[in-house]
């Protein structure tokens, strides 16, 4: 089933579609950024285009989008990935990787591409849904995990298997074209927005690191160990691309025992 959102999962325990953060009381067609509560972290967006991070900033900023209470005009700048596809894309057949996604136009480094959106589970759901599979499924379930700066951990799990958008449709690539971002317009549930890592031509395939490790610090050596015992259990990757780690990106965290 199409959905272009995201949707609350089976297990009931999160909806993405509750309104909890206030809006913003800017009355201007754009909000102008340290006047807007949306904008206090800083600007988001520069023409549609993600702004990138400064060089001494060591972690990425947290993206809040303005939302269905704020008061600004729905051409505000700051309304970027709740305005959903801008791109045309085409689900096709790949020679070896199954189906996948390509862009039909040009998308420019920094732009919105796509939301990977589908059912939004609570963890045990999710084990429950990961532990269940055989080594013949298919995978679509995504879990991000955002390191807050005392420590903790937020987890999001997005399950596109019955219910999604074309994000379903992306394969993972070791040199990547696009990198995904949590994204908050209406509540702490983010949205998972892919953006453009390069310049991006008519007819090439989009593709994402599954592993999230784009822009982010490279694999340790626990890491590294973890991933060599569980190469039986790993697939092939078909990325094809100079840095290829031979295996897509292997995450046992939900196949532990309770």
């Amino acid at each position: 089933q199409y959905s272009p959102d995201n949707v609350a999962g089976a297990d009931g325990d999160i909806d993405p579609t509750e309104i909890t953060f206030p809006g913003c009381s800017c009355r201007t067609s754009s909000c102008v950024v340290h006047t807007c509560s949306c904008l206090c972290r800083g600007e988001n967006y520069n023409s549609l285009c993600l702004r990138p991070a400064a060089e001494e900033e060591e972690y990425a900023r947290p993206i809040f989008e303005c939302n269905a209470m704020c008061q600004c005009g729905e051409s505000c700048q700051n309304r970027v990935v709740q305005g959903g596809l801008q791109f045309r894309l085409e689900v096709f057949k790949t020679e070896k990787k199954g189906w996948g996604l390509r862009t039909l136009e040009f998308i420019a480094k920094g732009r919105f591409v796509c939301e990977y959106a589908g059912e939004v589970l609570g963890f045990n759901e999710a084990r429950r849904r990961i532990q269940a599979q055989t080594s013949k499924d298919s995978n679509y379930i995504i879990a991000v995990r955002e390191h807050l700066h005392n420590g903790q951990i937020m987890e999001t799990f997005v399950d596109p298997t019955y219910i999604g958008n074309v994000g379903r449709f992306l394969n993972h690539s070791c040199e990547p074209n696009l990198f995904m971002v949590p994204v908050r317009v209406d509540s702490m549930v983010p949205k998972l927005a892919l953006f453009a890592a390069t310049d991006i031509s008519a007819g090439e395939e989009l593709s994402y690191d599954y592993s999230g490790r784009f822009h982010n610090l490279p694999v340790n050596n626990r890491e590294q160990k973890s991933l060599e015992e569980g190469n039986r259990l790993r697939k092939p990757c078909y990325c094809g691309s100079r840095t290829c780690a031979s295996f897509l990106p292997w995450d046992s965290s939900l196949f532990s025992k309770p």
